[in-house]
């Protein structure tokens, strides 16, 4: 739920532990089982009714490696937990040979989640079709089909081969995602875009400048962007003079331990967001959440972003959200 009326706007989530919780199952059903997913929707409705906020549709778990699965990807989905994905090639030599596929969509995966959402939808109409992330960013991509540790040493090793790699992400992840809108049916067209890049900030500035800022601009070119936001999570002030030099205009910094809320005050050329994260809501009591929802809101964000991982945060979330609609109104 997204507010943006006078004073300071917010957004609050129930994430997919709080709904799998709520249904009885494991996380990894939520990908998988479309009773799972019903069950879990109808189940979370009572709590969004006494939040006051609009129960969330059902969709089939959030997945981040989805352009991946449509490379050909080996993806884990572990029992009652997150999954992961295993690196496309493992030397920097087959990078020479990385071909966009003919068909995005014909990975197993990839099929089975789309099989997957049209019977949810059928099942439920208010549905959202949706099988994950339609795009990575071109750093992040480059660093799932290579191996993390792999990547971040080519440059230096081997800078031909890392732009060649960096160009075929900016070229799969934006085929993917037209590929899949498509699919959905919703057609990319010109819009606002938001690429999220969380291993970008590995990269050193002198190096940024060479291997991350003009991909990006080459992915929100492909997308079609018209407004481009960006989610990363390891920039330091260091960096934020390039999200000028790729025309970002809003920025989520999400958990970046390297950038404070002073210093995004302070230093970013664009709006960004400020989040209080599962983990503040887990320790903090209420009466600490809502002052540090205040402190946060000093900072003047374009938004304050806060969600339900646990049921047992219930009485603390009424709080926050007591304290953030309050705020909203303020003029």
């Amino acid at each position: 739920m997204s507010d943006k009326n006078r004073g300071q706007p917010f957004s609050f989530g129930i994430d997919d532990w709080a709904l799998a919780e709520a249904g009885g199952t494991t996380l990894d059903a939520l990908h998988f089982d479309v009773d799972a997913i019903c069950r879990a929707y109808d189940a979370i409705e009572p709590v969004a009714q006494r939040l006051g906020v609009p129960a969330p549709k059902p969709r089939l778990a959030g997945f981040c490696y989805a352009p991946l699965a449509g490379l050909g990807a080996r993806i884990v989905f572990p029992k009652g937990s997150e999954p992961f994905c295993h690196p496309l090639i493992k030397s920097p030599e087959e990078i020479d040979g990385l071909r966009e596929p003919k068909d995005y969509l014909a990975a197993e995966l990839t099929q089975q989640r789309l099989k997957l959402t049209r019977e949810l939808k059928r099942r439920r109409p208010d549905a959202t079709m949706h099988i994950g992330h339609s795009v990575e960013g071109p750093v992040t991509a480059a660093a799932l089909i290579f191996g993390r540790q792999e990547f971040f040493t080519l440059p230096y090793e081997d800078p031909a081969r890392a732009h060649r790699l960096m160009d075929f992400a900016v070229r799969s992840m934006a085929g993917y995602a037209h590929a899949v809108n498509e699919a959905l049916g919703a057609p990319l067209k010109p819009g606002p875009r938001s690429i999220p890049d969380d291993f970008a900030g590995i990269f050193p500035p002198d190096k940024f400048a060479e291997f991350v800022a003009p991909y990006w601009d080459k992915m929100y070119t492909a997308l079609q962007a018209t407004d481009r936001s960006l989610h990363s999570e390891l920039l330091r002030v260091e960096h934020l003079p390039f999200l000028t030099q790729a025309k970002i205009t809003a920025f989520d910094p999400s958990a970046d331990q390297f950038l404070s809320p002073a210093q995004l005050r302070d230093h970013c050329p664009c709006r960004f967001s400020l989040h209080i994260h599962s983990w503040h809501v887990r320790d903090l009591s209420s009466e600490q959440l809502q002052a540090m929802y205040r402190h946060l809101a000093s900072y003047r964000p374009s938004s304050i972003s806060f969600g339900m991982t646990h049921l047992s945060e219930e009485p603390k979330l009424h709080a926050l959200l007591a304290v953030a609609r309050a705020m909203r109104g303020a003029a």
